[in-house]
């Protein structure tokens, strides 16, 4: 089981024919609004891999339709908290080149705390995964918290901030990054990738694939992309971070969870939208990845 401490937001998504440059206005060509925020994408994600998935978040008054919208999803809610606090959203540019840009307002997800999260983990199991992203607070207390309980520890640190990694990576089994956030970690701490007290880690590499450092495995694998034509390239990075955990909690061998994840991910990025496109194991299964 994966319990995901991870953000909700509500994605405001705005078509545009180009990103505006600085002071530029520009008109939108479409606007659509859609679930969201990095956990709540990657718990969908998990969902749909086939893995059972427990969400720790909160969200505001005006947040009990991501919350339902999560149960459709597959994704247990029970450690949702509703408190009195407007539910984190993003405003999302779209350029027709599938490239993006964001504004995200933490609102909920910055007052989930470490009682919320400790009563979740307490119904934790041995072996289970906690996995966390950034967009929430309490990783220095969730990490540990999880090891000390026997669980698995995945993170996915966007956004990225290396003093947070630094003070849970004693903790962390496996720790997924993009190309510039592993450039950064590597600046910051002064020690390549494959020194670091850290089992696994991915690296992604948008349409160039990603890179598997194991450290436990002392080796280094390249994964190249499947090609595809882009239309929106947001949320792939959290499709393919919950496949790739929804795969190992199945047990599946990393070099296998790593193919799953990244043919889910090719398939994202043709379509518009977050949470509510993910897809799920079917469409991987009946898409042609030659």
């Amino acid at each position: 089981m994966i319990w995901n401490l991870g953000s909700i937001n509500a994605d405001n998504f705005y078509y545009l024919r180009h990103l505006p440059a600085p002071g530029e206005t520009i008109v939108a060509e479409d606007f659509r609004q859609g679930l969201g925020g990095k956990g709540a994408n990657m718990s969908v994600a998990a969902a749909r891999a086939g893995t059972r998935v427990m969400h720790i978040g909160a969200v505001g008054p005006d947040g009990k339709w991501a919350v339902e919208r999560l149960l459709e999803y597959g994704v247990e809610t029970q450690h949702i908290t509703m408190i009195n606090t407007p539910t984190g959203h993003a405003n999302i540019c779209v350029a027709q080149d599938g490239e993006n840009s964001i504004v995200l307002y933490a609102g909920a997800n910055h007052e989930v705390n470490d009682r919320m999260i400790g009563a979740a983990l307490s119904e934790a199991s041995p072996g289970d995964f906690l996995l966390m992203q950034n967009e929430t607070l309490g990783q220095e207390f969730a990490a540990p918290t999880a090891k000390t309980l026997g669980m698995r520890v995945a993170y996915a640190a966007a956004p990225f901030e290396a003093e947070v990694v630094a003070d849970v990576m004693d903790h962390v089994d496996l720790l997924v990054l993009n190309e510039g956030e592993a450039a950064e970690l590597v600046k910051a701490l002064d020690q390549p990738l494959d020194c670091l007290p850290i089992d696994d880690i991915i690296v992604t590499l948008g349409a160039d694939g990603c890179k598997w450092v194991s450290n436990k495995a002392k080796t280094t694998k390249d994964f190249p992309a499947y090609p595809v034509k882009a239309i929106d390239t947001t949320g792939a990075g959290d499709t393919f971070t919950g496949y790739l955990v929804a795969a190992l909690d199945r047990r599946l061998a990393m070099e296998d969870a790593i193919t799953l994840a990244m043919q889910a991910a090719a398939l994202m990025v043709t379509r518009q939208g977050t949470a509510d496109v993910i897809p799920d194991l079917k469409d991987i299964q009946d898409h042609n990845f030659d």
